[in-house]
């Protein structure tokens, strides 16, 4: 009986010590804008080098996809762009795909994200699950640098909390235009600075690291100076490197997804170990590279990575030794004996449909302003298509007309435009841009000629049909746009530019009732600014749609008071009348009539100095407010 006591209490202690967890790390992702995998090396960038050395270095790590925000949805989901369905910058990622920061806050964790450029804006759908998401890079610029935001991270580590924390920094100075501060210079300058205030931080903090690459720059190889339109090492190989619980220093040359991330940190957590990097994985490595399909309608681009060899599908495959040949210079495809699982991978990614770009104003141009320009044309899709490798000679001309188109010097992408289409006669973005920039003109002959260039293209073009009926309603034929804006709006009520062309249309029918369901239509979808507002509380107001009125003149936050004040009195909401019309100044050519409106709202209120406001009204009349006093009942008239 004692022999049994003695094993049953064995056991209970041994289940009683097994229970007791290992402390979880608090976490920090480090992300490392367009840096390539070359570039952090030691005399560049010896902070990140000296990391690595004391973790994991990753020497064959890939992005899933050379664009900032796709790239970033794939390390914080675990999915391939194919997964989440963000494949561009400035498109939105759904709700309903669950992000790490949302786990390991309902696990507990505290959560933080310090990002650096307007391409991670919130609103794109990344700070869901953060308590603290800090996106601010002050009034009108589009981002900032790494010393900033470190010192926003440094502060926010110097106050004290029990809680275990997961942060995300992102760095993203080494992007184009590269104007590193002094002594730093050129690219790898960008990437220097970074360095340094990495260094900061990594000093300041304990707890798990991960360190990567979102995507790498081309930097002129393959006739790519930049990134997102090609996927070869430049832009696809990125660095990364980790330390922390359960890494031990070592360097992997075992290919590895980005994306990985992901569930790396939901094992550091506690909550699944499953695909983390802190074990060895066998995996086929896939990349995309979308944009030039999504934009122009060329061939759609896939990569897949077994061993040292990496194959990207085109229109036709390559096949390079990326140990042995780095740059990419000799095409093995004739040779190489690719596995099934590696045809597999190219074969079955499935190919994304067209998303439009941001309808808001404010967001394309703080886009543009970081160099980041989609395509707003669905384009036509075809088997002949040429591959992107191709047509890399197009991409700087493509970039130039892109922004001088947005900052709408339109003369001067005309013949750009132009230089393309006879290069690329089916550009269907390409074709529309060079249309609207003539209807901006004010070139009406040259602007139909265009858009029926473009409807030659693709007859069946909602968004030339749209654009096209949008020049219409610039123009002294503006009834032409009818039909066409009806068309677009009945196949797809969420086109904004054709639902706010179609109310013009209605409002100058006369049909004030269809112009404001339409605005109210619009507005939800895109945010409307004072003056859009101003001009719909005015129609509301005419059509005596009061509540819709008070809606607009409210949400606009403009000086229209006097219009305010009448339909609060309309409402019967009398103290906000009140209120609304002791606001019109003497100054204002409103003020006659805000002096007649706010008497009757002190009739009704019964204030005691109702008379001497009946008086001063008399008193500034002009002829209209004069007649209407000596017809007001509250005053005692006829």
């Amino acid at each position: 009986m004692k022999r049994f006591l003695f094993f049953a209490l064995l056991i209970a202690a041994c289940r009683k010590t097994s229970s007791v967890e290992t402390p979880r790390p608090s976490i920090l992702l480090i992300t490392l804008d367009t840096t390539r995998a070359d570039a952090v090396r030691p005399d560049v960038a010896p902070n990140f080098d000296a990391f690595a050395k004391r973790g994991v270095r990753f020497t064959q790590a890939y992005t899933p996809v050379p664009q900032t925000l796709a790239a970033h949805c794939s390390m914080m989901t675990g999915l391939y762009p194919a997964g989440h369905g963000v494949h561009e910058n400035g498109r939105y990622l759904a709700q309903n795909v669950p992000l790490v920061a949302e786990q390991l806050k309902a696990a507990g964790y505290r959560t933080a994200a310090f990002v650096s450029a307007f391409a991670l804006d919130r609103r794109f759908g990344l700070a869901r699950g953060f308590d603290v998401y800090d996106d601010d890079f002050g009034q009108g610029r589009p981002e900032r640098n790494a010393k900033e935001t470190t010192d926003r991270v440094l502060e926010y580590l110097s106050k004290p909390s029990d809680r275990t924390s997961f942060i995300w920094v992102h760095y993203y100075d080494p992007h184009f235009p590269y104007m590193p501060p002094p002594p730093f210079r050129g690219y790898l300058g960008e990437v220097g600075f970074m360095d340094q205030q990495l260094g900061r931080l990594l000093a300041a903090f304990r707890g798990a690291v991960i360190i990567a690459g979102d995507h790498g720059e081309g930097l002129g190889e393959h006739g790519e100076a930049q990134h997102g339109d090609l996927l070869y090492q430049a832009t696809m190989h990125v660095p990364l490197a980790m330390a922390g619980p359960g890494v031990s220093p070592m360097t992997s040359d075992a290919p590895v997804s980005t994306r990985r991330i992901f569930h790396t940190i939901r094992d550091w957590a506690g909550l699944d170990a499953s695909h983390s990097l802190r074990k060895s994985e066998q995996e086929v490595v896939v990349g995309e590279a979308m944009k030039p399909y999504l934009d122009y309608g060329w061939q759609p681009q896939v990569m897949a990575l077994e061993g040292r060899l990496k194959t990207i599908s085109a229109g036709k495959i390559e096949v390079y030794d990326v140990i042995a040949d780095p740059a990419e210079t000799h095409n093995l495809a004739a040779s190489a004996s690719l596995s099934r699982s590696v045809r597999a991978a190219i074969q079955q990614y499935p190919l994304p449909s067209f998303a439009p770009p941001p309808a808001d104003d404010e967001s394309r141009k703080q886009l543009a302003s970081l160099g980041y320009i989609a395509s707003v044309t669905k384009p036509v899709i075809r088997k002949d298509a040429p591959r992107p490798a191709d047509m890399a000679p197009l991409f700087p001309l493509l970039d130039e007309a892109a922004h001088l188109f947005v900052a709408e010097r339109y003369r001067e992408a005309i013949p750009i435009l132009e230089r393309i289409l006879k290069a690329d006669p089916h550009n269907l973005d390409s074709a529309l841009r060079l249309a609207t920039a003539e209807s901006s003109l004010g070139r009406d002959a040259e602007a139909v000629a265009a858009f029926q260039r473009a409807l030659a293209i693709d007859p069946t073009s909602e968004d030339v049909r749209t654009y096209l009926g949008l020049h219409y309603v610039r123009g002294k034929d503006w009834q032409r746009a009818i039909p066409l804006l009806e068309g677009v709006v009945k196949d797809d009520p969420d086109r904004v530019p054709a639902v706010e062309g179609l109310a013009v249309v209605r409002e100058r029918q006369g049909l004030l009732a269809d112009a404001v369901r339409l605005l109210r239509q619009a507005y939800a979808q895109r945010t409307p600014s004072s003056a859009d507002l101003v001009h719909l509380g005015k129609l509301a107001m005419d059509l005596g749609d009061t509540a819709t009125a008070i809606d607009a003149f409210e949400r606009a936050h403009s000086d229209h008071d006097l219009e305010l004040g009448v339909l609060y009195l309309a409402a019967r909401r009398f103290e906000d009348a009140r209120d609304a019309l002791d606001r019109v100044p003497p100054a204002s050519p409103d003020y006659a009539m805000a002096l007649f409106k706010r008497a009757q709202v002190s009739v009704l209120l019964r204030e005691p100095d109702a008379q001497s406001r009946i008086a001063a009204a008399r008193a500034h009349a002009t002829p209209l407010t004069r007649e209407l006093i000596a017809r007001e009942r509250l005053f005692g008239g006829g």
